[in-house]
């Protein structure tokens, strides 16, 4: 479960520049939810997942997950209860390191750590078996460089790894944006089968309006620091690109004029 509770942010305040980014938001996530979040450049989107995942704190408001109160805790302190996968597909990887390497530190995540051998044998049966479900013959390749792969494959060993250890919450920053549309597409579907493997709470943003339909139970709207609108999953399913942007039309009263950047 993910809860953001009336949270507010401000970018330079005070100056000619200053920017509300959140305005007094709240959303909530229920345990197996897979919330999907766009909107146009600027609209919030990336302070609302940054704030949820600690990268960022509020300056009002409260932020949950599970039974835990999170709101002062940072981004490393969270660690334990998010996964998270980001635009670049370099980022969510050591690529000096190799392919089991990198699946053991992402096995670690959250446990008790002492003086052992990192890689097993046990533990590199467990990580063959895992790559396999990627359909990318990575379990062939436990013990190349992640260096080595290309932009797609470390994004899909960036989501097994982020999901790897179970989180409370799983967060999507982007993840197919920097791909080319075949790469994209694979790892959309690795990710909706991952997601309803392991019934992780997640939460993606996205720009791409007809990803946002197709992945995921609920969609919300952003628009200047605020959520316009929630679709529940039954609503989502019979609506379109098309009627998405006839609906921010409805509620705000006017045409979007950011639409290209969320049309991708």
């Amino acid at each position: 479960m993910l809860e953001v509770n009336d949270v507010s942010k401000t970018f330079f305040a005070g100056t000619v520049n200053e920017r509300v980014a959140l305005d007094d938001v709240s959303l909530q996530l229920p345990s197996g939810d897979f919330v999907t979040v766009i909107g146009s450049n600027g609209a919030g989107k990336s302070t609302l997942l940054n704030i949820a995942a600690g990268k960022l704190l509020p300056e009002t408001g409260r932020v949950i997950i599970g039974d835990r109160d999170v709101t002062k805790l940072a981004d490393h302190q969270r660690a334990k209860y998010i996964g998270r996968v980001f635009q670049d597909p370099m980022a969510g990887s050591s690529p000096n390191m190799t392919i089991e390497e990198n699946l053991a530190i992402a096995y670690e995540r959250g446990r008790r750590r002492g003086f052992r051998i990192g890689v097993t044998n046990k533990k590199r049966e467990l990580f063959a078996e895992e790559l396999k479900s990627l359909e990318l013959g990575l379990e062939n390749r436990l013990k190349a460089k992640v260096g080595l792969l290309s932009g797609g494959q470390r994004q899909a060993l960036s989501l097994l790894m982020a999901t790897f250890s179970e989180p409370e919450v799983l967060m999507l920053d982007e993840h197919t944006a920097a791909l080319d549309p075949q790469r994209a597409e694979l790892v959309s579907r690795l990710t909706t089968e991952i997601v309803e493997r392991h019934k992780l709470t997640t939460l993606m943003v996205t720009h791409n309006m007809e990803q946002a339909l197709r992945l995921g139970n609920r969609l919300i709207m952003m628009h200047e620091g605020r959520i316009l609108f929630d679709l529940n999953e039954e609503r989502k399913s019979r609506m379109t690109v098309k009627g998405l942007l006839q609906e921010f039309e409805n509620v705000k009263g006017e045409t979007l004029n950011d639409d290209r950047a969320m049309l991708q």
